[in-house]
């Protein structure tokens, strides 16, 4: 039965139930068992499960990860919790020459079931070390699979697929989405990685989005059908594999793209969906691709400058406009600011979408 339900708490149900179906899975990570659980996506679980199934772990990244992938490779199916991905940059060849090589360097005899979950976004002015978003470097690395679920389901869903999966999955959630709510089913269930969602249908442009992008790119598309634009917004919620067969099916419906990224503009995953739009539905194309994505520059950390770093509705709207030509409608009921909290969308976000 569908009852509401917090994107924290959706993850944290999933583990629940993970750890109820199968006595291979254990939790671990930097601040677990905390009181406070990571955002509150780890509570309770060492009460349920015990000590020698839900720990903490020092401060080594490196040793943490280095656990969970000898631990996968004897039978077990970890889940690595890291209060962010910039740590994790500690442990990368671990991450990149075992976890992600394992299964094609054994011909395909053996398999790292690892899930490594790691929290991206900024909030309360983390700045340079602690908001980056990486996943266009974790897709990067064949054998790694790249998750970024948007709504509450589907951090669920994804989450529970990804703990059973027999690849080492990457699953990246994006702060500014714990809060969100929607109606989750509440009996066990799994989503397919690799398949996107349709947010909002339109045969204007396509608009392809991830994970808290997605939320602006909703508030973008339905503002621009109050004025007889439609956007259809597609939710990729898996970085590798990306779902081509959607997005090739939407633009070749609108004829127009826009990629937007949570990560920096260049080499991005917006960067791919473009170029790969480009090669392969040329002759659908109405006009060029564009990309909205955070500029080639270190996060700032003062509200002043990232009040104009981050892109937003707003930035959307705009692009859309420009590339449509539709100069008579203005982002501007959009665009004020001023009494919205540095660490939160602001007071219009609340899922579902």
């Amino acid at each position: 039965m569908p009852r509401p339900l917090t994107y924290a708490a959706a993850i944290n149900e999933a583990l629940h139930q993970a750890m109820e179906s199968d006595p291979n899975v254990i939790c671990y990570g930097l601040g677990v068992p905390d009181p406070m659980g990571v955002f509150g996506t780890t509570v309770n679980l060492q009460e349920a499960f015990g000590e020698k199934r839900v720990f903490d772990m020092p401060t080594s990244e490196n040793a943490m990860l280095g656990v969970g992938i000898g631990a996968a490779m004897t039978g077990l199916r970890p889940v690595l919790t890291s209060q962010r991905v910039d740590f994790i940059l500690l442990a990368m060849d671990q991450l990149i020459n075992n976890a992600a090589k394992w299964h094609y360097m054994f011909g395909g005899g053996a398999s790292v079931p690892f899930t490594l979950r790691l929290i991206a976004g900024r909030g309360w002015g983390q700045g340079p070390t602690h908001s980056q978003n990486l996943q266009a470097w974790f897709a990067h690395i064949p054998g790694l699979k790249v998750v970024m679920p948007t709504t509450p389901s589907d951090a669920k869903g994804l989450l529970l697929s990804s703990i059973f999966d027999d690849d080492p999955v990457v699953f990246i959630e994006h702060r500014w989405l714990h809060n969100a709510e929607e109606h989750v089913d509440e009996a066990p269930f799994r989503l397919p990685i690799g398949q996107a969602s349709v947010r909002r249908e339109g045969g204007d442009i396509t608009i392809v989005s991830m994970a808290y992008m997605t939320a602006e790119a909703v508030r973008a598309a339905d503002y621009l059908k109050e004025h007889g634009v439609a956007c259809e917004v597609l939710d990729l919620r898996s970085i590798r594999p990306l779902d081509w067969d959607t997005i090739f099916r939407s633009v070749r419906k609108t004829g127009r793209l826009l990629a937007l990224d949570t990560g920096i503009l260049t080499c991005s995953v917006s960067s791919d969906v473009v170029a790969h739009v480009t090669e392969r539905a040329w002759d659908d194309l109405k006009g060029a691709p564009q990309r909205i994505a955070l500029p080639d520059t270190p996060t700032p950390t003062s509200r002043a400058l990232t009040r104009d770093y981050y892109p937003r509705a707003e930035s959307i709207v705009e692009r859309v406009c420009t590339m449509l030509g539709k100069t008579d409608i203005s982002a501007a009921p959009l665009t004020d600011r001023r009494n919205v909290p540095h660490d939160v969308p602001g007071d219009w976000f609340g899922g579902p979408f």
